[in-house]
Formats: C-alpha cells, sequence, structure tokens
C-alpha cells in the first residue's frame, strides 16, 4: 500500500509539473523566438522578372523555374502576375515550388482604401478577403497590403516625378484617409486570423509612404496579425532612422537593386547597414528581391542574389 501510494503520488506530481510546463510553453508561444545563428533566408519577387515590362511579363511557373536555377530559398509571388486564379492553376504553382525544393514566402497584392466613398472601399475589402483566401490555397503565410493613395495624380509617372507626394482631396484631411484606411483593415482581421496569414502593411506610397504613417495604423489596431512589410526601396529621404522604425514590427522584408540604373529613381542602399539594423531586432524572416533596374533580369538578379547572400550572411 505505502509502494502504490507513493506511484500514485508521483505521479499526480509528475503530472502537475507536465501541466505546468505546458502552461508555461502556451504562455511564451507568442512571443518573438530567439534569433537563430542562420542568415536570412533571400527570396525573389515575380516582379523582379516582370517590372511591368510587358515584353518580359514572363508566366509564374517560368518565375519560379529561373528562381531556382539562379539559387534561391523561395518566391514571392505577384498577384496581379498570376495568369488564373483557379483551384488548379494554384495548386500547380506549389507543386512546382514545392518540386524544386522552393518556398512561396510572400504574395504581394494592390488596393487602396483612401477614398471617402464607402462602396469603393468596400469592394477593396472584398478584393482584399479573396486574396488571403488565396495565400491560403497556396500555402503563402503573409500578404503585402497598402494602405492606397489619394489619387489626385493620375498619372504614376508623374507621381514618381513628385517623390511619391500628391495633394489630398478637396474637403477632405489626413486624419480621414487615416480612419478609412484602420476602419477597412479591421475588416480584414478575422480572415486572416481564420486562414492563419499575416497581413503585413507596406511602406507603399499614399498614407504608408513613410514608417510614421505606417505604425499610426499598425499601432491603431494593435492585432498580432497585422504587422510591417518593410521596402527598402520605398523611404525617399532618412532611410536608415526609418528602416530602425519599421523594424521591429517588419514580418516581412523586400530588398531593392537597381542594376542599369533605377526605372523611375535609384536609391544607394547599404544593404549591410540593413542587415545589421534587422538582426538587431532580431527579425528572422524572408529577404525578398525587386530587381527595379533598367538591365535585363538575367544578369542583374544573380548579381543582386550574390550582394544580398554576403549582406545577410
Amino acid at each position: 500500500m505505502q509502494r502504490r501510494s507513493f506511484l500514485t503520488q508521483a505521479g499526480i506530481a509528475a503530472g502537475a509539473a507536465l501541466g505546468a510546463t505546458q502552461v508555461a510553453s502556451a504562455q511564451t508561444a507568442d512571443a518573438a523566438p530567439k534569433r537563430k545563428n542562420r542568415p536570412n533566408p533571400i527570396g525573389v519577387s515575380t516582379y523582379s522578372f516582370w517590372r511591368f515590362n510587358d515584353a518580359t511579363k514572363l508566366p509564374i511557373k517560368q518565375c519560379i523555374d529561373l528562381a531556382a536555377e539562379m539559387g534561391f530559398d523561395a518566391v514571392e509571388l505577384l498577384h496581379i502576375q498570376m495568369e488564373s486564379e483557379s483551384n488548379a492553376y494554384l495548386q500547380k504553382i506549389k507543386q512546382r515550388a514545392f518540386l524544386h525544393g522552393l518556398a512561396l514566402c510572400g504574395f504581394s497584392t494592390h488596393q487602396g482604401f483612401v477614398n471617402p466613398d464607402e462602396n469603393v472601399r468596400r469592394v477593396n475589402i472584398g478584393h482584399t478577403l479573396h486574396c488571403i483566401e488565396l495565400a491560403y490555397q497556396l500555402g503563402i503565410p503573409t500578404v503585402r497590403i497598402n494602405t492606397g493613395r489619394w489619387g489626385t495624380i493620375k498619372n504614376f509617372d508623374d507621381f514618381m516625378a513628385n517623390q511619391g507626394r500628391e495633394p489630398g482631396l478637396e474637403g477632405y484631411t489626413d486624419d480621414d484617409g487615416f480612419g478609412w484606411v484602420i476602419g477597412s483593415l479591421e475588416k480584414l482581421l478575422p480572415k486572416a486570423e481564420e486562414c492563419g496569414v499575416t497581413l503585413g502593411l507596406e511602406n507603399h506610397w499614399g498614407l504608408g509612404r513613410n514608417a510614421d504613417g505606417v505604425l499610426r495604423i499598425i499601432n491603431a489596431i494593435n492585432s498580432p496579425w497585422l504587422r510591417a512589410t518593410l521596402d527598402t526601396g520605398n523611404f525617399l529621404e532618412d532611410q536608415i532612422p526609418q528602416y530602425e522604425q519599421m523594424a521591429p514590427h517588419a514580418v516581412f522584408v523586400q530588398a531593392k537593386t537597381y542594376y542599369g540604373g533605377g526605372k523611375w529613381y535609384e536609391l544607394d542602399l547599404d544593404y549591410q547597414k540593413v542587415a545589421e539594423i534587422l538582426r538587431r531586432h532580431n527579425y528572422q524572416g524572408y529577404i525578398s528581391l525587386e530587381f527595379e533596374g533598367k538591365e535585363d533580369y538575367e544578369t542583374a538578379i544573380p548579381k543582386s542574389l550574390k550582394m544580398l547572400r554576403e549582406a545577410f550572411a
């Protein structure tokens, strides 16, 4: 009886200890993992092959083949470059990446919520919900999203010539715009959580032109399913301080290169410094190349990969 009592009590104690361990594990599961001693994986956006140049608008499957041949770890898909949204097409893309040993690391989408018309915002919310579902079907863990812009400068080349700045709509303020964006993004979060797809709000013109604008939205919503996509090429001034602001919130990083000269502009980006900032803020995720130069992609993309490998080693 003494032996049986001892074993029973020991079992209870072991169970309690296991339960305590499980509770502790659950409590720390959401904490950011400590950085491992390994390089960041390097991916490439299919945009790098196309760059909105119809002569090089390669099919997604060919972009995946080239990414594998060049030695990348992953591929980021540009939604508007896809030839279809059928399930058969999506699964073929997923299988092709898998057979090459490549991850599908990101899904880059376009939407805009800076509009006083509720119906326009509703259409963009529906579009983004659909993109979250597509990412889920593809097994992609993050979707790049935008705030949108006022649209008072209609031509994008003119908009870029004005360094991504434009006047607001008459009768409305930036505060109105931030309210529309925040209200719209809040409607996306239940679907993002359901699908396990983290939204990455990018510094991508409009109200997200600078880090203050992006973080104003992220902090107002305060959800683990809305983080930041840090684009190294979309801060046209004060890059380093803004990288510092964005890095703690980054779930995805897009790295611009400009071999052959930039299409709209060219920045002298110090990727050793970028890597140092991201390491300091414990960023362990993907670095996705967005080549935006005029050189032929067949030479410029491998050069970009070599440079990024060295910087993020």
